[in-house]
Formats: structure tokens, C-alpha cells, sequence
């Protein structure tokens, strides 16, 4: 008799543990790295408020080559080799970073040169762990049941996501070194729990192709499908514009005045707000208008960006970035569960890794883009810039790809008829 939710397939709840787990302590992690290089920039360095703010977006960067650079690898290592090994390697190389940090924080020995390294060692792991687990979910589900594990496997993510740099936040500022410690034992927890899944490897048709004719592949399959490059793109670009999160600790040190605790709430805030749409479309998943949806709920996220910029109320900061993450979610929930199910299985970890390549570089680049708006237009004038594309973008892509409003439905059959059509 087949389960009638995924959280009784026992490798999916060891799936979701794991990612639970391993995303509390990056994000606690990634959160508090920046807080200590803006804090160094400028207790340690002397810089100003615009320069603390250029090295903010550098940070990003730093995070951002490694994963341009070896995703076309990380993809195929995804489809090549068994991936929960692959999983469980990039979170070994994260906990290493994260019991680093501990130890340098803790012998007050931290520098900006030494930042950048261990963020460029972290989007080194992340490269690696991204594709291989998005690509595991379909492997341990039957395919009806997709969206719904997608969507958990979202709640793990985005719950993750608001615990992390809360609590990390709280306990940063009475032990600074301990959060990184915890985030160590944490990624450790979730390497052992992810290799009791079931072995996983790609299911190949046909003698398997050489390493390069593999990755250029993905990438060519990617470009030639305009429905899946519509909506990896529409992703990249959207937030790459309206990522506001590379400044929210200016917004808490010099404008909000909330400090570190502040910043671990700010930092959560979104995620809350994904959680409770993840925790509802877990239940009650969107079945009809899903392209619509989609481009509807991009379009919010920049309005609502707009709106974060000009709050100077903390409280209200807070609600707006709740109301970011919920509409962000919705559009991830549908984004994710389309380009799984439109993806064949031997090529989903290549495209799960040009797909997470595009949310790092929207992330990560993001960043960078924020961190040098900022210190031309100010903190203020820099997500205004980004919301307000944001929109832009959004409208352009429904437009330019009327395959993404076409898509009406998840399943997989009648998706590939409706925007083929």
C-alpha cells in the first residue's frame, strides 16, 4: 500500500532531518560571518558605513566563484556517482569551516583576509551539496507525491532557516565562538544521517557519456528547453535585483540600531513567513495556475522589497520581511516542483546545478550588487533599486517566456503539453 505522505518513507525522513539540520547551521553560520565582517570592517579596520558596506558585497563574490566555477562538476558528480556521498562530502567540508570560525572567533584572531576564505570554502561545499540533495527527493518518492515532499522538504528549510540565525544571533552575543561550534556538530549529525538513506544514483538510459560531453549536455539541455530556462532565469534575475539581505546588517547596526540579536531576527524573519506557506502548500499544494502564481508572487517580492527599504520601525521591518519569504515561497515551491518534474532523472542533478547556480548567483551576486549600490545610492536607495527591478524583470519574463504562464498543473504530462503548446 503506497504511503499517503512522504513523512512516512523513512529514508525521506532521514532526507529531511538531514536538510534541517545541515541548513540551521549554514544559515546561523552565513549569517554571522557577515555580522563579524561588517563588525570588523568597522570597529577593527575604521572603515565608514559605505566602505563596511562595499565589503559586505564582496563577501557575496567571494561565496559566488567557487559555485560558477565548479557547478558544471558538482552537476555531474550529482548524476555520476552516488549522492548521498556527494551530500555528505560538501557538509563534511562546511563543518570543517564552521569549527574554524569557532576556533578563530574564540582566539579573537578573525580578519578580513580570513572571512573571505571561509566564505569562499563554504560556497565551495554548498556547490556540491545543492544538486546532489534536490536531485535525492525524487528518488525516494514516487513522482505523485513530489510536490508535497517538495514542499516539506521546503518547511525543513525554511524552519531551519528562522531557527538558525535566531538562535545563532542570541547566542552570538553571549558566546560568540559557540554558534560556529554548534553548527559544526550539526553538519556532522546530518553527513551520518544522509549516507543511511538508500544508495542513489541517477537511473541512465543508454551507455553513460564521457565527463565533458556529460556537463555540456546539462547545459544544453537546459538553453534548448525554454520553459525551464524561463523559469531558472526569471529566479536569477529577480532576486539578484531585490536580494536585500547582503545589507540587513547595515539596516541593524547604523539605521534599525538592533544589533546582532536584531539582525538574527531580521535574518529569520523571511524564513518564518516561508515556513507557514511551505507548512499550508504541504497540506493544500496549488494544483492550477501555477505559472501565474509564480510570476505573481516574483512581482510581490519586489514590491514588498521597496516597501523594507523605507520601514524604520523594527517591528514593522520584521513583518515586511515575513510577507518577503511567503511570497518567495510560493514562487520557489512552484519553480522547484516544475523544473523537477519537467526534468528527466538522468539529467536532474546537472539542472538542479545550473538551477542552484542561478539562485547563488542571484544570492551571492546579489550581494555584491546591493553592497555596490549601496555604497553609490546609500542602504535605502539600494533596495529601492532592486525591488523596483525586480518588477521589471518580472513583467519582461512574462512576456518574453509565455511558456511560464501557460503552465497550469504539476502533473508531468499534461505540463509538457501545456507549454510546448
Amino acid at each position: 500500500m503506497q504511503p499517503d505522505t512522504p513523512l512516512k518513507i523513512a529514508d525521506y525522513r532521514r532526507y529531511w532531518l538531514a536538510r534541517f539540520l545541515a541548513v540551521f547551521a549554514t544559515m546561523s553560520m552565513v549569517v554571522l560571518l557577515g555580522y563579524q565582517l561588517y563588525e570588523v570592517a568597522r570597529a577593527d579596520y575604521g572603515m565608514s558605513v559605505a566602505e563596511a558596506s562595499f565589503y559586505l558585497g564582496l563577501l557575496g563574490l567571494a561565496q559566488f566563484i567557487p559555485l560558477f566555477v565548479l557547478t558544471p562538476v558538482a552537476g555531474l558528480a550529482a548524476d555520476r556517482f552516488d549522492r548521498r556521498h556527494v551530500a555528505a562530502f560538501a557538509n563534511g567540508i562546511d563543518a570543517l569551516v564552521a569549527v574554524l570560525l569557532a576556533a578563530m572567533t574564540w582566539a579573537d584572531a578573525l580578519n578580513i583576509p580570513i572571512l573571505f576564505a571561509l566564505a569562499a570554502a563554504h560556497g565551495t561545499a554548498r556547490v556540491f551539496v545543492n544538486p546532489a540533495m534536490s536531485a535525492i527527493a525524487p528518488n525516494v518518492v514516487p513522482p505523485a507525491m513530489l510536490p508535497r515532499a517538495i514542499a516539506l522538504s521546503s518547511i525543513a528549510w525554511q524552519t531551519a532557516s528562522v531557527a538558525g540565525p535566531a538562535v545563532g544571533g542570541l547566542i552570538f552575543a553571549r558566546a560568540e565562538w559557540l554558534p560556529h561550534a554548534i553548527s559544526a556538530g550539526m553538519l556532522g549529525a546530518a553527513m551520518v544521517l544522509i549516507l543511511t538513506v538508500r544508495p542513489i544514483r541517477a537511473k541512465h538510459e543508454g551507455p553513460p557519456l564521457k565527463p565533458l560531453r556529460q556537463i555540456i549536455e546539462g547545459m544544453v539541455y537546459v538553453w534548448r528547453e525554454r520553459f525551464l530556462l524561463g523559469c531558472i532565469t526569471l529566479d536569477l534575475f529577480a532576486v539578484l535585483l531585490a536580494g536585500a539581505t547582503a545589507l540587513l546588517p547595515v539596516f541593524a547596526r547604523d539605521i534599525l540600531f538592533v544589533g546582532p540579536e536584531g539582525l538574527g531576527l531580521m535574518r529569520a524573519a523571511p524564513a518564518l513567513g516561508a515556513a507557514g506557506v511551505a507548512l499550508w502548500l504541504s497540506f493544500r499544494p496549488l494544483a492550477r495556475e501555477v505559472g501565474i502564481k509564480m510570476l505573481v508572487a516574483v512581482a510581490a517580492f519586489g514590491a514588498l522589497t521597496i516597501a523594507f527599504a523605507f520601514s524604520r520601525n523594527f517591528f514593522l521591518s520584521l513583518a515586511i520581511l515575513s510577507a518577503m519569504g511567503a511570497v518567495d515561497m510560493v514562487s520557489v515551491f512552484i519553480r522547484s516542483s516544475l523544473v523537477q518534474l519537467f526534468t528527466p532523472d538522468d539529467r536532474r542533478g546537472r539542472v538542479s546545478a545550473i538551477s542552484g547556480l542561478a539562485i547563488s548567483a542571484s544570492n551571492e551576486l546579489g550581494e555584491m550588487q546591493s553592497g555596490l549600490a549601496a555604497a553609490v545610492l546609500g542602504a535605502t536607495g539600494a533596495v529601492v533599486f532592486g525591488g523596483a527591478g525586480a518588477i521589471v524583470v518580472t513583467l519582461i519574463w512574462a512576456w518574453y517566456f509565455p511558456e511560464l504562464r501557460r503552465a497550469r498543473s504539476f502533473e508531468p504530462q499534461e505540463l509538457k503539453r501545456e507549454v510546448t503548446t
